[in-house]
């Protein structure tokens, strides 16, 4: 008796019709812009496997803020570029660094942005590991002291929040302590916490110039076949302090989205990472999608799972369709 009485059609015949009846939304401030800041001055050199994307120094860096503010998107994340490297990624905890010059310039220039930094030590370090390294190991515990005055540094310049991408355990805590020991206990942190092994991050490697010189990142970073161990990061995370958990990838992810949306009462975060971001670039360009449909749906598609909030490289293509 279900047919012809429910003709789910109904409510698909025009445009304010599906409107009105539609179960997620998306909207510019849920949106995180992803910028990469490098030294020099009027730089802005495009990323190649990213079309799009660009270094930017930090006078370039502060202009593009200010239209990213423009458009309704609420917040920045930063990723340095620096112009040294060593074993210990020290350039990554110097008060001078890139990353907290970009900060307080930032703030400086465009104090109503929500600056996020990334606290991680892969883009400093001559091996490119986001971990201190010993005999071929990436060595655990060691580390925390560098994410520690990493995550202090981020703070003391300014930072809105900070968000620790390495997957070393035990780096929420520290960080946590680091913090409020510091001064700085109101200053969230956004915790990269279920951040699989994934070939998606390949571009952004490029980018920043933070590919391992030997092996791989899967002695730390989860291997894409446990969604058990991915919940247990996050609720690991959470218990150190997180105030925000991500997911990364995010299109790979969508169940670990799901039901970490089920599980959590704490903000959620996905990051549609560099490699999503240009396989869709690459199929546009080629003709075989619509690009602007790809974007809306992809990004649709990660705030159904259960994402508050998604970190993307299409922010501003995105809240340009959404204005």
């Amino acid at each position: 008796m279900a047919f012809p009485i429910h003709r789910l059609r109904r409510l698909r015949q025009s445009e304010p019709l599906r409107r009105m009846v539609r179960e997620t939304t998306l909207s510019p401030s849920d949106l995180i812009y992803p910028l990469f800041v490098a030294d020099g001055r009027d730089r802005k050199e495009e990323i190649g496997s990213m079309p799009g994307q660009y270094r930017l120094s930090i006078d370039v860096l502060v202009k593009e803020a200010m239209e990213v503010r423009t458009l309704g998107i609420p917040a920045v994340i930063l990723f340095g570029i620096p112009d040294r490297k060593d074993e210990r990624g020290s350039s990554g905890y110097d008060p001078q660094g890139i990353v907290q010059r970009a900060v307080r310039a930032l703030k400086d220039q465009v104090p109503d942005l929500l600056v996020i930094t990334d606290v991680c030590i892969d883009e400093y370090t001559t091996h490119g590991h986001c971990g201190l390294v010993r005999d071929g190991r990436v060595l655990n515990d060691e580390t925390l002291d560098c994410l520690r005055a990493m995550a202090r540094t981020h703070a003391e310049a300014g930072a809105d929040m900070v968000a620790p991408s390495d997957m070393m355990d035990g780096r929420v805590a520290a960080i946590r302590d680091e913090l409020d020991r510091a001064g700085f206990p109101d200053v969230p942190i956004l915790a990269y916490a279920a951040k699989f092994a994934s070939c998606f991050y390949a571009p952004f490697r490029e980018a920043a110039d933070s590919s391992p010189k030997f092996g791989d990142r899967r002695s730390y970073q989860m291997d894409p076949a446990n969604l058990r161990e991915a919940l247990r990061e996050i609720d690991l995370d959470i218990a150190e302090g997180a105030d925000i958990v991500m997911v990364k990838p995010a299109l790979p992810s969508l169940d670990v989205l799901a039901l970490a949306r089920q599980r959590v009462l704490v903000p959620l975060a996905a990051y549609q990472v560099s490699g999503e971001y240009s396989m869709i670039k690459a199929a546009a360009r080629a003709g075989w999608l619509d690009e602007t449909r790809a974007i809306m749906e992809s990004l649709l598609a990660i705030k159904r799972a259960g994402a508050d909030m998604i970190l993307t490289y299409f922010a501003k293509d995105a809240a340009k369709l959404l204005n």
